[in-house]
């Protein structure tokens, strides 16, 4: 994929020398000349500025999907806010929240149908959400019920990954299945930018390239791999460049501008979806809260790290530009998150209907017919748990 030809290439101003530290030892200072050329480079696909208002880049989604868009960043907002009030009130297990990527997981994910495949990280339950994933499955997963280990039948999504860049091979077999069957259907697998440093990364990227496979990989650059900046685990400034070293095109886009995600994703798609094999999108945005809800990062981030987020937030900034056009009111903007709110307190009395999990549920959903091994664990467990009862 390539930029869009009516996109004006921007020129990329030159770091800052006084951006390095005059007693920074050489290692501090690359690491500094480098995160200043990431902060400065200019090559990012945006159809929308951080103030709302439109680049000129290219043409933007019509006034429906422009809603949609809205209203599901709405919805995956909610999820994290509500989250986190359920963890302090011992009613939701430690999640990974990830408010202020709303775009980057909403404009991805968009762009599928639920005859695709959608392969999730831990942090992407926005993602999960937009493709059609129940919230009462979603709370029951981070609840860590089995009610939420089994994905509904009629959807394409993976379990939550937690390993890191596992989901990226995964993705490729099931694109490549998909493929040999003759479907138009894609595999999209999300990774963060630390996940592009581990060896699954560059297997599946060189495994979809050489196959052909129809297969989008989303990188979503937030800055951090729990603890360490980006700067500090490569010197590169512009991660989708990777995807030349495999044959396939790359393309970084405004992580935080939901339209230019959802134009870029939806490209990449079609494109896989007539056989012209997999591409790599490099989605820019931050992780503005902690990596988990029991995560601490004032104690490795700086307010200077965080500077100037807020202001690039993208729900706000499609907010914004939906009330400047008139596509949106207060009033219709009202009833739109009444509606997202009735929705989740529904959904969170279903996960709360959900009975308590017997140890043996541990066994189920791992395979679709249970393996000689698992029955016989079955049997162990339901015999102990019989011992235990007897004996109490």
């Amino acid at each position: 994929m390539t930029r869009s030809p009516s996109t004006p290439k921007q020129s990329r101003p030159k770091p800052s020398r006084s951006a390095v530290k005059a007693d920074a030892t050489p290692a501090d200072a690359a690491f500094d000349v480098a995160a200043a050329a990431y902060a400065q480079a200019g090559d990012m696909f945006q159809l929308l500025a951080p103030d709302g208002s439109a680049t000129g880049a290219g043409e933007l989604p019509d006034a429906d999907t422009r809603l949609r868009l809205y209203r599901e960043m709405r919805r995956a907002r909610h999820f994290d806010e509500r989250g986190w009030v359920l963890y302090r009130q011992g009613r939701l297990g430690v999640f990974p929240p990830f408010g202020g990527m709303e775009a980057s997981q909403v404009g991805t994910a968009a762009a599928l149908t639920a005859d695709d495949w959608l392969f999730p990280t831990y942090r992407d339950t926005g993602a999960a959400l937009t493709l059609g994933l129940p919230i009462a499955r979603a709370l029951a997963y981070w609840r860590t019920s089995p009610h939420g280990w089994a994905m509904p039948e009629n959807l394409k999504v993976l379990p939550f990954y937690i390993p890191i860049a596992t989901q990226y091979p995964h993705a490729v077999g099931a694109a490549l299945a998909e493929k040999r069957k003759g479907t138009r259907n894609v595999a999209m697998a999300y990774i963060g930018d630390g996940g592009s440093s581990e060896g699954d990364f560059h297997e599946a990227l060189n495994f979809a390239g050489a196959l052909e496979a129809p297969c989008v990989f989303i990188l979503q650059n937030n800055g951090w791999a729990i603890s360490v900046p980006t700067r500090s685990q490569t010197k590169a400034t512009n991660l989708s460049k990777r995807a030349e070293g495999y044959g396939i095109p790359g393309v970084r886009v405004d992580g935080n501008d939901v339209l230019a995600t959802y134009h870029v994703t939806r490209e990449a798609v079609e494109r896989a979806r007539r056989g012209e094999g997999p591409t790599l999108i490099e989605t820019v945005t931050y992780r503005v809260k902690p990596h988990t809800v029991a995560d601490d990062p004032s104690r490795y981030r700086t307010d200077a790290d965080n500077e100037g987020w807020d202001a690039k937030d993208p729900v706000l900034r499609l907010r914004t530009h939906l009330m400047a056009e008139g596509i949106m009111t207060g009033e219709s903007e009202a009833a739109l998150l009444k509606e997202v709110a009735d929705e989740f307190e529904a959904a969170l009395k279903e996960a709360d209907s959900y009975p308590d999990p017997e140890p043996a549920e541990i066994l189920d959903h791992v395979f679709a017919e249970p393996t000689p091994q698992l029955r016989r664990q079955r049997e162990q467990i339901l015999n102990e748990q019989g011992s235990s009862e007897e004996s109490a």
